[in-house]
């Protein structure tokens, strides 16, 4: 008894237990903003994988311009989802593809010819839907002053997606919901002729279901 009352030695648990907190704390928002930071680069490479495969569908033949069927869409967002994996890409995002060509007979007026979607998240395109731009108003596609545009006879796959960032840890370390929410677009030309007239359906009598844009589901 008379050594250990007498004893000096120990550790430093007041101090550690003052700064634990935070340590902790950095540590976490340390590795939230990596998550984000990663998250973000996925979603980029998710639209730019959705715009380059989209510029590719189509049937192949010698003779005739390549056909873009529905369901060749469909396996385009399809296949986005697989890629997404676990971000649960249409739970918490939508996917807005939209097809980017001149108006015909004109000189390089642009139009949204035929635009698909897929998600539950409540977003709309940033640029208007099928249609804009016949009547002169679209410049192009992309931000203001840098708009990618389409050629006569040609067209863009330009995808936009919407995505609410999901936290590992808590809201809290990645700031408002408006600052959580990733935006990204991507664009490619086609890469063969194309047959622009229509998205065509390969059975007419038993159709493709369509991902129209007015309907919000993953």
């Amino acid at each position: 008894m008379k050594g250990l009352l007498t004893c000096r030695s120990g550790v430093a648990m007041t101090e550690f237990a003052l700064a634990l907190p935070v340590l902790l704390t950095a540590g976490m928002w340390g590795t939230e903003v990596v998550n984000f930071t990663v998250t973000n680069m996925r979603i980029s490479q998710l639209a730019m994988q959705i715009a380059d495969n989209g510029s590719r569908i189509g049937d192949q033949s010698v003779l005739v311009d390549r056909k873009v069927y529905e369901s060749d869409i469909d396996d385009v967002l399809q296949g986005a989802a697989i890629q997404a994996g676990h971000l649960d890409l249409y739970t918490h995002g939508r996917v807005i593809v939209s097809s980017l060509e001149a108006v015909p007979g004109t000189a390089g007026q642009q139009y949204i010819h035929w635009q698909r979607c897929r998600g539950a998240k409540h977003f709309s395109s940033s640029y208007g839907g099928e249609g804009k731009g016949l009547d002169g108003s679209l410049a192009g596609m992309g931000p203001l002053g840098e708009e990618v545009k389409a050629s006569a006879g040609d067209a863009v796959i330009f995808v936009e997606i919407s995505y609410d960032y999901q936290p590992l840890i808590a809201n809290v370390f990645t700031g408002s919901n408006a600052a959580r929410t990733i935006h990204t677009t991507a664009a490619f030309n086609v890469r063969d002729d194309r047959d622009l007239a229509q998205i065509f359906q390969r059975n007419a009598a038993s159709p493709d279901p369509v991902a129209k844009c007015d309907v919000f589901n993953a």
